[in-house]
């Protein structure tokens, strides 16, 4: 959760909060909560599942882990409790990204400044890297890279933020280099790491570069100026990023762009909303909540671009009928096997969301309780 962000959503994490301080004193040691599971659909030709991070309410430590098995088709809610029971309280406070790299599965936890470490393939903890206000985590030669806003929540004063560079093996930190302020997600194109920077704690002052690093030196190469308030950045297979703004919620509208990593240079816009991105193969999958201090209210927008193409080919990638019974789409993830489109719900922020999972034409397949504000998928392989 992050303070430029929807004030509505805010307000309701404030109210939540308050409640939290009230029963505060009643809990004085960690539980451990045992997880849930629920039968969903198997398909063993899908390969393993996935894991999805629930981000949880800021300030209540409510971060969770959630796992689906392709195979036997079972849903599991809130597994890191109690696989890891030895962990001081639990998993942490905002889940922020999750990925899978070897043989490692990586929880970056943003309010408890920390990445926690798990093996892949059981959700054992192995160890932890202490990095304050982190973000995003990508990999490249061995390596993981975890951005960082560097200051304290909301700071408007905070300082430019950075990127951590982490050995995998060791999983000690090696460099760092100062980026732009409170940078968001990355991708690495040969040997270039691209960093979406937001500003977002200083509105309207909001950065509108991506820093491009270069790995073998680890120094800032130069910025690219984008728009205002980035968030995420993909890569595709043709040596295009595609970046989302997410604008000043008042008269600068979010969009989406792209840049050539051949010359360093923003060559489309798309003139749409984009709050979230996800590229499978030659499609990418955009959604958007965007909220209006004008309005006082969200739109929410769904399109499917052609990749090589740039172009917008429908408005819609899952069916009408069934984006109404969506309140907040929040995470999102593609299969890459069948084609299936996983869309989380958020609902109000304050109570477990949902999981639903449609086929490549649009048709819901499933839906399945997951925790609260189900944000960030990592396939298993």
């Amino acid at each position: 959760m992050f303070v430029d962000k929807k004030m509505k959503k805010m307000k309701k994490i404030l109210i939540v909060l308050l409640v939290a301080i009230g029963f505060s004193n009643c809990r004085k040691d960690p539980s451990i909560v045992n997880h849930e599971e629920v039968e969903v659909q198997p398909d063993s030709m899908l390969g393993s599942g996935f894991y999805l991070l629930n981000e949880g309410n800021m300030g209540m430590n409510k971060a969770s882990l959630d796992f689906y098995d392709f195979k036997t088709g079972v849903y599991k809610r809130n597994i890191y409790n109690e696989i890891n029971p030895a962990a001081t309280k639990e998993l942490g406070d905002v889940g922020n990204d999750i990925q899978i790299y070897g043989a490692k599965l990586y929880a970056v936890i943003n309010m408890s400044d920390k990445v926690e470490v798990l093996q892949a393939y059981t959700a054992k903890k192995i160890g932890q890297i202490n990095i304050p206000n982190c973000r995003y985590v990508t990999f490249a030669n061995g390596k993981a890279y975890v951005s960082s806003y560097a200051g304290i929540v909301g700071d408007a004063n905070a300082p430019e933020g950075f990127i951590a560079e982490i050995d995998t093996a060791s999983l000690q930190i090696i460099r760092k280099v100062t980026v732009g302020r409170q940078p968001e997600e990355m991708a690495v194109v040969n040997n270039k790491l691209y960093v979406a920077n937001s500003g977002g704690y200083s509105p309207p002052n909001y950065e509108r570069t991506v820093s491009v690093i270069d790995l073998a030196t680890f120094k800032e190469a130069k910025r690219i100026d984008v728009a205002i308030n980035l968030h995420h950045i993909k890569k595709d297979n043709y040596g295009n990023l595609f970046v989302t703004s997410r604008g000043d919620y008042y008269d600068i509208h979010s969009n989406l762009f792209v840049i050539d990593t051949r010359t360093d240079k923003v060559t489309d816009s798309f003139n749409i909303a984009a709050e979230n991105i996800y590229i499978q193969g030659d499609s990418a999958y955009v959604y958007s909540v965007e909220w209006s201090y004008v309005t006082n209210d969200n739109v929410t927008s769904y399109a499917l671009i052609n990749v090589p193409e740039k172009q917008i080919i429908s408005k819609n990638f899952i069916a009408d009928s069934l984006q109404k019974q969506i309140k907040i789409p929040y995470g999102l993830a593609v299969n890459g096997t069948n084609g299936d489109i996983y869309v989380t719900d958020a609902k109000d922020y304050v109570t477990p969301g949902t999981v639903h999972c449609f086929d490549r034409a649009g048709r819901r397949r499933w839906s399945v309780t997951a925790g609260d504000i189900p944000a960030h998928f990592a396939f298993l392989p």
